[in-house]
């Protein structure tokens, strides 16, 4: 089934990026960028520097994510 290799982790976005994207960083301070998919992009236009957010990463590229939700602003 797609997705059971891919784990869940929380960061914080540092910056917005063009076209939906982000710059975060990870609780052990590893950064990617991460992106928002689909229909959820409506949901996220609002994501600040400092917010923290769940994320989707596949053990094969940590160099990038999903974002998922939306945790709480600090």
């Amino acid at each position: 089934m797609a997705g059971e290799e891919a784990f869940r982790v929380e960061g914080r976005v540092m910056e917005p990026l063009p076209n939906g994207t982000f710059r975060v960083e990870l609780e052990n301070g590893h950064r990617l960028t991460a992106f928002v998919a689909g229909r959820a992009k409506k949901n996220f236009a609002g994501l600040n520097a400092g917010d923290t957010v769940k994320l989707q990463l596949t053990p094969y590229d940590l160099s990038i994510g999903r974002i998922l939700v939306e945790t709480k602003t600090i």
